[in-house]
């Protein structure tokens, strides 16, 4: 496909130089590369300041309830496993309603790839602390300071040897570009946390800051030890070192590889139908 085919005529609707606009790009930059029809693709999202992006791409998509997207990509793809299946949605929606469908996903091993766009606060909400934001952000809901560490959940999914983790930056568009292609291209449960970040409601984490933190990891992958360091650095060094690329990964069995082996074949796919008469009949 290519950039034309991709594009849409409705315009994003987030704050100026918020980092959901590098996300975007990168995403299409990364769709132009793949060898798959527009039609082939589906993005889902959940609730939230990303919960958008699907607007924004000519693929088919469907925006879900809040911290729901993943089981949403779930029956999409088992109903038809020849789709390219993104989910994308943000720190708040996969981490505190999603968390338990995070955890589960990284054992189900489906192939679908889930883009997490952390910015460590509620966003589209007016500025509530989030599941990652850093222990003494102020914000609406902590004034003085949030008192509780954030969720260590790229340690946590490296923990559970989920087939592919990786983490990016909204910043570096190019890079992670080249990351959501290779995670897309990964046989298997694919997860990429992307830091961004929320220029009007998180005061702590900016492009400035991001950028002398920030750095290009080149440790082997496949190395579950190394992978491990390389997790839980951002922690260990109170911030001061994040290592973006593929952090881990692994080339275990798919669920529907599964399937097929256990009982030799997966669900059939229904015919495509005429639903006209439907969508009238619920139509307004």
């Amino acid at each position: 496909m290519n950039i034309a085919q991709i594009n849409t005529l409705e315009k994003p609707q987030w704050c100026p130089g918020c980092g959901d606009f590098g996300i975007l790009m990168a995403i299409k930059s990364a769709l132009t590369a793949l060898d798959r029809d527009p039609s082939e693709v589906v993005i889902v999202s959940g609730i939230g300041c990303g919960g958008k992006t699907p607007h924004y791409i000519r693929t088919y998509g469907y925006e879900g309830l809040h911290g729901r997207l993943l089981p949403l990509a779930l029956g999409i793809k088992i109903s038809n496993p020849d789709l390219t299946v993104i989910a994308i949605g943000g720190d708040g929606d996969g981490l505190s309603e999603g968390g338990n469908h995070l955890l589960h996903f990284a054992r189900y091993n489906v192939d679908i790839t889930y883009l997490l766009q952390d910015n460590q606060v509620y966003g589209l909400t007016t500025g509530q602390s989030s599941p990652t934001s850093h222990k003494g952000f102020r914000s609406k809901t902590y004034p003085d300071g949030t008192p509780i560490e954030p969720v260590k959940h790229i340690p946590m999914l490296v923990s559970q040897r989920a087939s592919f983790v990786a983490a990016g930056y909204a910043g570096n568009v190019k890079h992670l570009s080249q990351l959501i292609l290779e995670g897309i291209r990964h046989r298997g449960f694919s997860f990429i946390n992307i830091y961004q970040p929320c220029i009007t409601w998180n005061y702590m984490n900016g492009y400035e800051w991001y950028q002398s933190r920030v750095y290009i990891t080149d440790h082997n992958p496949e190395d579950f030890d190394t992978a491990w360091q390389k997790a839980n650095e951002p922690y260990n060094t109170n911030w001061e070192k994040i290592p973006i690329g593929v952090i881990y990964k692994n080339q275990s069995i798919t669920l529907d590889e599964e399937i097929v082996n256990r009982v030799g074949k997966l669900i059939s796919i229904p015919k495509p139908q005429d639903i006209s008469g439907l969508l009238d009949r619920f139509s307004i």
